[in-house]
């Protein structure tokens, strides 16, 4: 009797045996549903924040956008560290709450850090908290954004700006589940899922001795590119008009963009990524009487200042 090694034949000659297809039927089920799920969840993310900062919608019709959708449904119901990595402006702190609010922590907080924003002496104090009288100045104990984050999820934006000493902390955390406070003795417990991101070359800053290669690996356990806007231009449509929605609903005039505009808008380089073309939509409804924005209109906002003469 032939048997199925999963899964190259089957006793009635069929191409796939009945097993595998009810097996192959549910994973494309569990996938439909997440990929459902996770755009789905970008969406309402987005169109719920009154403050229009959104970094990542659309349908998701480009080729290069799929894979990043496709990881973030699988992620969905998983607690795995992830590292997400784009350049500035293509949504990263988003899809890292999307993993939040959707996923299993999210009756948990969401903490988010930005690593090049707190000065270096500071990053320790910020994340794991102090004792009284640990520094000068430390004339209280503080809690650390560990301990804020206790049952959800910390999100260390920037990762590639923390200093040496801060790293070196951070792997005992993901290696042993606890961490002291700075002043502190007694190791604290810590039941935190970890989101980091970057716009760096962690690779290059491991070979210059900037990022020590053991934390690294352990915070690229599932890596998630986003990919930039210029790489994605069929998803500028959807992104404009949900823009355009977002200025209507706060009070500016109601617009349009004409056919041959968005054209041209598909066009542009986008070094700025979403977050320029939410600036510039913004704009556009705010500072122009035209209901449909033409062509002339978008050639003058995406020209680039001529340079000054050098005196």
């Amino acid at each position: 009797m032939q048997a199925c090694p999963i899964c190259r034949a089957s006793l009635n000659g069929a191409s796939v045996c009945r097993r595998c297809r009810a097996d192959l039927g549910k994973v494309q089920e569990i996938e439909l549903r997440g990929r459902t799920l996770a755009v789905a969840g970008l969406r309402a993310l987005v169109e719920g924040d009154a403050g229009g900062a959104a970094r990542w919608i659309g349908r998701a019709r480009s080729v290069h956008a799929m894979p990043a959708v496709r990881v973030l449904a699988r992620l969905m119901a998983t607690d795995l560290t992830v590292m997400i990595t784009g350049e500035s402006g293509t949504g990263k702190e988003l899809v890292a709450r999307a993993l939040h609010e959707y996923g299993k922590r999210r009756n948990g907080p969401f903490i988010a850090v930005n690593m090049a924003a707190i000065p270096r002496e500071l990053i320790e104090s910020e994340l794991f908290g102090h004792e009284k009288g640990a520094f000068t100045g430390a004339n209280t104990r503080s809690v650390g954004r560990f301990e804020q984050a206790e049952g959800g999820t910390l999100f260390l934006d920037e990762i590639g700006d923390m200093p040496m000493e801060a790293q070196t902390r951070l792997l005992r955390v993901l290696q042993q589940g606890e961490y002291t406070t700075v002043g502190g003795r007694t190791p604290i417990r810590t039941d935190v899922r970890i989101i980091a991101a970057t716009n760096r070359d962690l690779r290059q800053q491991i070979y210059q001795g900037l990022f020590r290669e053991d934390l690294f690996y352990r915070l690229n356990v599932v890596p998630m590119r986003l990919p930039a806007l210029r790489e994605r231009t069929d998803d500028i449509p959807d992104l404009v008009r949900h823009f355009l929605n977002l200025a209507q609903a706060e009070g500016l005039p109601a617009k349009s963009i004409a056919p041959e505009a968005m054209e041209r808008l598909k066009r542009y380089r986008w070094p700025g990524n979403v977050r320029e073309l939410e600036n510039l939509v913004r704009r556009l409804a705010a500072l122009y009487s035209e209901e449909t924005i033409g062509t002339d209109v978008i050639e003058a906002e995406l020209a680039e200042p001529a340079p000054k003469p050098l005196p």
